[in-house]
C-alpha cells in the first residue's frame, strides 16, 4: 500500500508555532486599482553580456512580451499590461480579492512567474546565446491608485517615458553609430535639446524620419484579453468610467462563467496610444472586469 500523507486533524499547536505570530499582515488598500511593476536587475551588465542590440533589440523586446503573456494566462486576474524595455506593469482590478490583496503574495507571484518565464524562454529568441550565471532578475513593487483616472495616468506616464526615452536613444546612438561621436561626445551634443530637435538632428543628418520607426520602440507593449471592440458611443446607459469600474453583485456560479470566459480569450501584444481615450472606449471590459464577446475566427 502506498503512503499517503498524514494530515494533523487536531488543532493542538507545537511549541515552535509562536513564529507565525511575526509574520506582518500587508493587504494593499481595498477598492483601488493595484499596479504591479517590475523591472529588470542589472539589466545593463546583461544587455553588454549578450551583445544585445542598440538601441533597440526586437529580440529583448519579443521576450518580455512573450514572459509578460505568459504571467496574464497564469494570472487571469491581470487585466492589462504594459512593457516598455526591462520593465512591465500589470494592472489588477480594483475589486481584486487574489491572495486576500496580500502586497507579498501578488508581488512575489507576478516577478517568480514573470522571471521563470524569461529565463525558460529565453532560447526561443536568442538560441545561438546559451544562458550562463549571472542569470536575468526582476524586482517587482506595488503602487494602488484610487481611481480610474489615476491608473490611466499612470499607464500614460510610462508611454510618455517610453517616447522620451526611445527619441533620446535613438538619436544618441546615430550618433554613434552613424555619426562616428563617441559616447562623452554625443551626449554633450545631445545637452539642452528638445524633442523637436532630436526629429531634425536625425532628419538633417542622417536623412531618418523618427516617425518611421517600429510603433513597438516609441509606444511600447500592451498586453490584454483580446474581446469584440466596441464603437465609442454605443453605450447608452451614459455611465461615467468610474460607474464603469464599480463592483456589481454576482452570484459564485457568474464568477465562475466569467473565469471560464476570460481563460478562453486570446492575450494580445499591440503597440497602442493608451494615453487617448479611444483604446479604453472601445475595450470597456478592461474597466468593468467583464468579459466582452469573443471574435469569430475569420
Amino acid at each position: 500500500m502506498a503512503n499517503s500523507k498524514a494530515v494533523a486533524t487536531n488543532t493542538t499547536r507545537s511549541r515552535f508555532e509562536y513564529v507565525k505570530d511575526f509574520e506582518r499582515p500587508d493587504p494593499l488598500l481595498p477598492n483601488t486599482w493595484i499596479v504591479v511593476r517590475i523591472d529588470g536587475k542589472g539589466f545593463t551588465k546583461l544587455c553588454a553580456k549578450y551583445g544585445f542590440e542598440k538601441p533597440n533589440d526586437r529580440r529583448a523586446l519579443d521576450l518580455m512580451n512573450a514572459a509578460a503573456k505568459a504571467v496574464m494566462t497564469e494570472i487571469s486576474d491581470i487585466i492589462v499590461s504594459y512593457g516598455v524595455s526591462d520593465e512591465y506593469s500589470f494592472v489588477f482590478h480594483k475589486t481584486c480579492t487574489l491572495y486576500d490583496r496580500r502586497e507579498s503574495k501578488l508581488v512575489s507571484t507576478v516577478v517568480s512567474t514573470f522571471t521563470a518565464y524569461y529565463v525558460y524562454l529565453w532560447s526561443t529568441y536568442f538560441p545561438d546565446m546559451p544562458l550562463a550565471p549571472p542569470l536575468p532578475s526582476f524586482d517587482g513593487r506595488a503602487v494602488c491608485y484610487p481611481s480610474v483616472q489615476n491608473m490611466r495616468d499612470y499607464m500614460s506616464w510610462r508611454q510618455v517615458d517610453c517616447h522620451i526615452n526611445n527619441l533620446y536613444n535613438t538619436t544618441f546612438w546615430t550618433l554613434i553609430q552613424q555619426g562616428r561621436m563617441g559616447a562623452t561626445e554625443a551626449e554633450e551634443f545631445l545637452k539642452g535639446t528638445l524633442s523637436k530637435d532630436k526629429n531634425e538632428i536625425l532628419f538633417s543628418k542622417f536623412h531618418m524620419n523618427y516617425n518611421n520607426e517600429p510603433e513597438i520602440f516609441k509606444k511600447g507593449s500592451v498586453v490584454f484579453r483580446d474581446y469584440e471592440l466596441v464603437e465609442p458611443g454605443s453605450d447608452k446607459t451614459g455611465d461615467t468610467v468610474d460607474d464603469l469600474a464599480e463592483p456589481s453583485s454576482q452570484s459564485k456560479t457568474q464568477a465562475e462563467k466569467d473565469k471560464k470566459r476570460r481563460a478562453k480569450a486570446r492575450i494580445v501584444v499591440e503597440h497602442l496610444d493608451v494615453i487617448k481615450d479611444d483604446f479604453w472606449d472601445r475595450r470597456p471590459w478592461l474597466l468593468s472586469n467583464k468579459p466582452g464577446k469573443i471574435p469569430k475566427q475569420t
